[in-house]
């Protein structure tokens, strides 16, 4: 008797039944990279986001007319990448030659401090008072200062490991349209590909450079108001203020603390702490709720979660490094996923009001 041959069983659909796992397993993986290889990536980044910076310098500069004719390519890739560098120099400049100063200042401003801080919490008793000596004693600000004020110029002085990565990238763009002409064989495909790219880089561009400038106002506003009391190391917390302020939220909030509570305690009277306290207030407030939602619109507003999560994400992953670059670059993800149809709606759903201006524009 002929047997009937029986149909082969389907093999076991393991991805299907454990996409959530697979998901899993590969964000775990991605983040771990993203620690592992932090050391890399993060330079890395940083060039990434001075590039976009010197293309919107440097496409401003090439309109400019000179004896009648358009600045050369080169000319103003060369004048973009020389006010970027001087730029870089002034704030390790800064860092770097004050940080000694802030940290011989500090035990100085602990008596003070202390004197201050006596005043306070004797009116809630004596023991609260013997309470808060004692842990203020175990406090150790001038290392605290100098820690920071040092990580900070040593940050920047390794951020110059980052000019490496800029050249080539300079060079790459220029290469990129042939590439993606020989890379994509359908004209009416890589037309598209060509306009997508350009709405892109033209976007992130604009926020990159954008951000930048409001942050440069930012620095200025708050070292003149700093600067009109006298306060020490007014170039200090006039550079950190620049770079906070690429901070959301809460890089505005230290900002504004760290230069009021050294004038709190370097001065005898009040006045001067509620100058720099009101005026540096002022100075955010009015450059982050006013100047900035001008310049760059709704269209490229993160949401407040959005925010806040990726603050969270970023510094854990890359520390102080993540904090800073946490909302240009997920600005720029965002950015890049409203030009692709696809993505379009996560873009949506990643912005604060829900208006994406590149949506329509790749639409079209």
């Amino acid at each position: 008797m002929k047997k009937t041959s029986q149909p082969d069983k389907p093999a076991p659909q393991f991805i299907g039944l454990t996409f959530w796992y697979q998901l899993v397993v590969f964000l775990f993986l991605s983040v771990a990279s993203l620690v592992f290889a932090s050391s890399v990536l993060v330079p890395l980044s940083f060039a990434a986001l001075l590039f976009v910076l010197l293309t919107a310098t440097s496409d401003r500069i090439s309109r400019l007319k000179l004896m009648g004719r358009n600045i050369p390519k080169w000319l103003a890739h060369f004048s973009a990448l020389s006010v970027v560098v001087i730029g870089l120099l002034i704030v390790v400049s800064i860092l770097s030659s004050q940080a000694g100063e802030v940290s011989e200042a500090f035990p100085r401003y602990e008596e003070r401090l202390s004197s201050i801080l006596a005043q306070v919490v004797s009116i809630v008793g004596q023991d609260n008072y013997a309470a808060a000596m004692k842990a203020f004693k175990q406090i150790n600000l001038a290392g605290f200062a100098s820690g920071v004020i040092g990580s900070a110029g040593a940050f920047l002085s390794a951020f110059f490991l980052v000019l490496l990565y800029v050249p080539f990238m300079l060079a790459e763009r220029v290469q990129m349209q042939a590439k993606v002409k020989l890379a994509i064989p359908d004209a009416e495909t890589a037309d598209k590909v060509r306009q997508v790219l350009k709405s892109t880089s033209d976007s992130i561009q604009r926020y990159v450079g954008i951000k930048t400038l409001v942050s440069a106002i930012t620095g200025l506003g708050s070292y003149a108001v700093m600067a009109s009391v006298g306060l020490d190391f007014s170039e200090t917390w006039a550079v950190l203020a620049f770079l906070l302020n690429f901070i959301p939220t809460v890089g505005s909030i230290i900002g504004v603390a760290l230069p009021s509570v050294v004038a709190l305690v370097q001065f005898e009277e009040t006045v001067p702490f509620l100058i720099v306290l009101i005026g540096c207030g002022a100075v955010q407030f009015s450059v982050g709720n006013i100047l900035e939602p001008m310049l760059l619109g709704k269209s490229l507003n993160l949401s407040p979660f959005m925010v806040i999560l990726a603050l969270t994400f970023w510094t854990a992953v890359w520390g102080i490094a993540g904090a800073l670059m946490s909302v240009p670059i997920t600005v720029c993800i965002m950015i890049v996923l409203s030009n692709i149809p696809p993505t379009q709606p996560i873009a949506i759903l990643m912005s604060g009001d829900g208006k994406i201006g590149n949506v329509k524009e790749a639409n079209s």
